[in-house]
């Protein structure tokens, strides 16, 4: 599926073959990948080759990624979703250089609404390790709610780490962000 987003300050677009470099230099940061689940540490550029030939045309909603493409600085993170075992997953990372900014926070909720707004899907999973206060927030700002806790496997810290679960509701998404990236759909 080739699908491009447009936020106010930067383009959502499918990974390409040209990102490997960038996705290397910022996954090969322990600061990024030990708060991740699924990237190995130190990530290098055969990583970043190897992931992006994962993305197959056609890949069905629920697997799509988008780099997060600003202006004057490329491919700065990615945004995406995978399949789980309740349903689709988002997960999220950004390179250090840009943190602090709203940009995943303007990245995650465009994510959603593309995806709640093509498809059926009654909700999406999420979650984060339970020593990332920043990226509690991020989720915490957009409205997922807090499901419980388990522990989850982090390969880049090679160890099983205390995760806090969270859900993202459609109608929870439609209630507090419809309204803002759509003024026009605003019921009054």
């Amino acid at each position: 599926m080739n699908v491009t987003l447009r936020t106010p300050r930067f383009i959502l677009r499918q990974p390409q073959v040209g990102d490997a470099e960038a996705i290397a230099r910022y996954l090969n940061d322990f600061e990024v990948a030990g708060n991740l689940a699924r990237v190995p540490f130190p990530y290098h550029l055969s990583d970043a080759r190897a992931w992006l030939r994962t993305r197959l045309p056609n890949l069905p909603l629920e697997e799509t990624n988008f780099a997060i493409d600003l202006p004057d600085s490329g491919m700065v993170g990615q945004v995406g979703f995978h399949r789980g075992p309740d349903g689709p997953i988002i997960g999220y990372w950004l390179g250090r250089p840009f943190w602090g900014r709203g940009i995943m926070t303007e990245a995650v909720a465009a994510s959603l609404d593309w995806l709640f707004s093509a498809s059926d899907i009654p909700a999406v999973y999420s979650g984060v390790f339970h020593f990332n206060a920043a990226s509690l927030a991020i989720q915490t700002k957009l409205g997922f709610t807090q499901t419980g806790r388990s522990t989850l496997l982090c390969l880049a810290r090679g160890a099983e780490v205390e995760h806090i679960d969270t859900i993202m509701t459609r109608e929870r998404f439609q209630q507090k962000w419809q309204p803002v990236l759509r003024p026009g759909n605003a019921t009054r």
